[in-house]
């Protein structure tokens, strides 16, 4: 039942707060592709660009296999993303339940959804993809970082301000421990977690507002 009151929910906040065309693309396609040899400027490139991607969690109802779920996210406001995922999430879903149970997790944002691939396949591996692995974890609102991650999310999706109080969302964080990069041909790139997080040139990560 409390699966159907969310999707409910959710239907009635898209017909009362549609998304504009405008804050629907604050974020996007705004910054060109790096050098796909530029693995740090890539990786940062990619989680500034998407709004979404895939999280993965340890499922919690279907005996520990690995589940993949669709969730929005946002690294930073305009210009200001620092590479580090945080997502709004409720324990209404798997999601959230599982990462309280067992915090490993991993998440996966593509090119694709950017348009710069052209008529590429998605797993062709000139169309980069990212996968952060590590810890998500919830983090409290009365933080400074709480209060960045609310701003940042806000600001990329305006529709999560109007989602249900009672559904207590709660800001999560992905702590990265684990980089995995697809830019080109040969493999994964080789990226260190200081190297994402304090690349040396990060060129062009803001979007467009």
């Amino acid at each position: 039942m409390a699966a159907i009151e969310l999707a409910i929910s959710l239907i009635v906040l898209l017909i009362c707060h549609p998304i504009t065309a405008e804050s629907r693309d604050l974020f996007l396609n705004g910054s060109p592709k790096p050098d796909p040899f530029d693995a740090a400027a890539t990786a940062r490139w990619l989680a500034a660009e998407n709004s979404w991607g895939v999280l993965s969690t340890i499922s919690s109802e279907f005996g520990g296999a690995p589940f993949g779920n669709v969730v929005s996210f946002s690294d930073g406001l305009p210009g200001q993303g620092l590479g580090i995922p945080y997502f709004y999430l409720t324990s209404l879903d798997p999601t959230a339940r599982d990462a309280l149970k067992d915090q490993r997790a991993s998440f996966t944002v593509s090119e694709y959804p950017l348009g710069s691939c052209g008529r590429k396949d998605p797993e062709n591996p000139t169309c980069s993809k990212l996968t952060l692995a590590g810890k998500l974890k919830p983090i409290s609102l009365d933080t400074k970082e709480g209060k960045f991650a609310e701003s940042a999310l806000f600001t990329k999706h305006p529709e999560m301000k109007y989602w249900p109080k009672n559904h207590h969302f709660q800001i999560f964080k992905l702590n990265i421990e684990n980089i995995f990069l697809i830019a080109w041909y040969g493999g994964s790139k080789p990226l260190t977690l200081d190297q994402y997080l304090h690349p040396a040139q990060v060129n062009h990560l803001s979007m467009r507002s």
